[in-house]
């Protein structure tokens, strides 16, 4: 047989494993004999040695000797078997919830039992809630282990004691046949950054030597754990630049625009560009004048003009009669640019679509057939510009706006409604959310990334204030006197609970005491519950002045644009991340007039909470507030990979491991440029055939 083999026999081939357990480790990702080599252990319990009964703590775990002194069955409400035990140096009680007759008869008093469990603190002393027991003849007879014992990750229906002995199993055929599993990283790479080989690693995590603690094993900077992480963001960047070299490999059609479509574009706008944007341009207009596909990120900082830079981009594809596709993550973004575009092209002969879940019947098919047929040059929407029944006739561009809020295979699904044959549709994507360099080198290896570090000139820095919510009546008198001058406000209403529905409440319940506080001032309510049109009407009063102040939940971090609105009051800010403050705070100052964000939090501030908070207070670039995020709150949350499924990974941990980024880089390059036999293998091993996200 060949080596290789051994590891890639499906997981019912060992023994003990039937098709209950088998379909229970499939939700677990676990499919062959070699995935549960890679289901590390999440912690260790230290069954080394026998610990005497005065020695124990609460909430550590302990295996202990002792002899039963009594044992009975209560009906206190709940029928439990309480068993009371002894080693001389104290006594314990055992707790069951869940018991037979048998059990409660082989527990009688005098006999000597080896067990193992997590003590607490009970109404009369120590206790353990279903333990791990034996019935043993001698003291001798109680077993310790040599080494610590691996708790693994579990799933619904699978015990502890099945998932140990497969990995047992898998671990022995691994041993037997090293080959099976080959160490990819050269170890001239080992060497220079002082990691074990694999095998090494992985006997570590799943059997530690003798003595050896579980801190040393759990420490973020342990050599077995720091060398499979580093293997595994070697796959994922590896992957990315792959999936980059094979774009080359497609055709792209060729977009370019005449200096008089250029200048009447420029003359549409009323603005001039700044440095940055000019910058950005040219970097589009290079890789569109290639046939081959562009695949480039626009970071750019709240109101730096990305949205400008994307409609150039559509000017070259409506000028190479190539249709232009943009999607947006929320209808009021979505006609935000719908409203953008339609001025700017509107000197143009171009007909612009507006394609969401909310066009229906008769209008939505004169729609489809209308992008199906060319008769359209620019389809704005959301996520419903992919589905099935959508067909274009000739994708040229696909601008994604805020990408980070789209799943991969949402993203993935419009870039391919444009595929045809060997071509492809170039790619824009944008982000308001500044990138740190670290995170950008392993998200987005695949692209090429453009920065817009530079704000339109006139643009005045938003006055930021920390203030207690204590303070709230000072806020409402505020409100009342801004609204006197006339200018309009912001109030942004956020809850710790990710519910929708209670977000919405909150904010109805805010509009409503502000409404009786401040009766002279015109208050709307915009919240993620309300249909489209209703949050689309109160957007549009808002916009032309007919109301003062808007009650918000998180809903309008993205696509609202009113210069008059120059104060957002931001209820409980230490509950979002500093990015997402920084989005918010982004509504207002967009006006030729001072403007202010008052940060109104709940006394009192944790040291994390201060610190976040003062970061914005001292700055309002979106780049250094990312570092800061990146820092305070770690990536996983601050990218949003939790909800949009971005890179999934077995072991690597970004919050744990972004230290290690800067060596994955160097690492890739040298397996490109001398081991490029060992790059599919990376890959495969550690994404299998999940690698076609990186083609986004």
């Amino acid at each position: 047989m060949d080596p290789q083999a051994i590891l890639n026999q499906a997981v019912v081939s060992l023994n003990g494993i039937g098709g209950q357990t088998v379909s229970r480790l499939e939700k677990l990702d676990i499919r062959q004999v070699g995935d549960l080599i890679f289901h590390l252990p999440l912690r260790y319990e230290d069954r080394t040695r026998v610990q005497s009964i005065n020695q124990l703590q609460p909430d550590c775990t302990a295996l202990i000797c002792a002899r039963v002194i009594s044992t009975e069955i209560l009906n206190r409400g709940r029928r439990m078997l309480i068993c009371q035990v002894s080693d001389e140096t104290g006594y314990l009680s055992l707790r069951f919830f869940h018991f037979s007759a048998k059990q409660a008869n082989s527990l009688s008093s005098g006999t000597l039992i080896s067990c193992f469990g997590e003590i607490k603190d009970g109404y009369s002393g120590y206790e353990m809630i279903h333990p791990e027991y034996k019935v043993i003849r001698q003291l001798d007879d109680c077993i310790t282990s040599d080494t610590l014992t691996a708790i693994y990750p579990l799933t619904e229906g699978l015990r502890q004691a099945s998932i140990r002995k497969a990995v047992q199993q898998a671990l022995r055929l691994y041993n037997d046949n090293p080959d099976s599993l080959p160490d990819l990283l050269p170890t001239s790479l080992l060497s220079r950054f002082q990691y074990p080989g694999l095998n090494a690693a992985l006997n570590t995590l799943h059997t530690p030597a003798p003595g050896v603690s579980e801190n040393t094993l759990l420490n973020s900077q342990n050599p077995a754990l720091k060398r499979l992480a580093f293997e595994e963001f070697i796959a994922h960047q590896l992957s990315q630049k792959q999936s980059k070299s094979l774009d080359k490999h497609w055709q792209a059609p060729v977009l370019k625009s005449t200096q008089p479509q250029v200048q009447q574009f420029l003359k549409s706008l009323g603005f001039s560009l700044t440095h940055a944007q000019q910058r950005v341009i040219e970097e589009i207009k290079a890789d569109c004048a290639s046939n081959s596909p562009m695949s480039r990120l626009i970071q750019g900082d709240v109101g730096s003009g990305k949205t400008v830079v994307s409609a150039y981009a559509a000017l070259l594809a409506l000028s190479s009669q190539q249709q232009v596709a943009i999607m947006a993550p929320t209808e009021l973004l979505a006609e935000q640019h719908l409203s953008n575009f339609s001025l700017w092209f509107n000197s143009f002969n171009t007909k612009i679509i507006f394609l969401t879940g909310q066009l229906k019947g008769k209008k939505r098919q004169q729609a489809l057939e209308a992008i199906a047929d060319g008769s359209v040059g620019i389809i704005i929407g959301t996520h419903a510009l992919f589905q099935d029944a959508v067909t274009f006739a000739r994708l040229g561009l696909v601008v994604i706006d805020e990408q980070h809020r789209f799943g991969v295979n949402q993203r993935m699904a419009l870039r391919d409604k444009g595929q045809q044959k060997n071509s492809k549709p170039h790619q824009l994507i944008m982000t308001a959310t500044p990138i740190p360099r670290t995170l950008a080198m392993l998200n987005y290896a695949d692209l090429d990334i453009s920065i817009i570090d530079e704000l339109p000139p006139g643009r005045i820095p938003v006055v930021t204030r920390a203030i207690s919510s204590e303070r709230r009546s000072e806020v409402i008198a505020k409100i009342n006197n801004w609204v006197q001058q006339g200018r309009q406000t912001y109030w942004v209403c956020t809850l710790i609970e990710e519910s929708e529905v209670l977000q919405c409440e909150a904010a109805e319940k805010t509009a409503a005491q502000l409404a009786e506080i401040l009766p002279n001032v015109r208050i709307g309510l915009v919240h993620g519950r309300m249909k489209s049109a209703d949050k689309d009407q109160v957007m549009q009063a808002f916009k032309q002045h007919k109301l003062d102040l808007l009650v918000a939940t998180t809903v309008i971090e993205v696509g609202v644009d009113v210069p008059n609105a120059g104060l957002m009051i931001i209820e409980n800010p230490e509950r979002l991340g500093l990015s997402q403050l920084h989005q918010l705070r982004g509504r207002v100052g967009r006006g030729s007039d001072d403007s202010f964000c008052l940060l109104m939090y709940q006394s009192p501030l944790s040291k994390t909470a201060g610190e976040r908070l003062n970061i914005l207070r001292e700055t309002s670039d979106g780049f250094i507030i990312a570092e800061k995020d990146l820092e305070l709150r770690g990536p996983g949350e601050m990218m949003g990979t939790r909800q949009t499924g971005q890179m999934q990974f077995k072991i690597a941990d970004l919050e744990r491991d972004t230290d290690l980024l800067d060596q994955v880089t160097e690492a890739v390059n040298i397996i490109q440029q001398q081991y490029p036999k060992n790059i599919q293998p990376l890959i495969k091993r550690w994404l299998g055939t999940t690698t076609k996200y990186a083609e986004v």
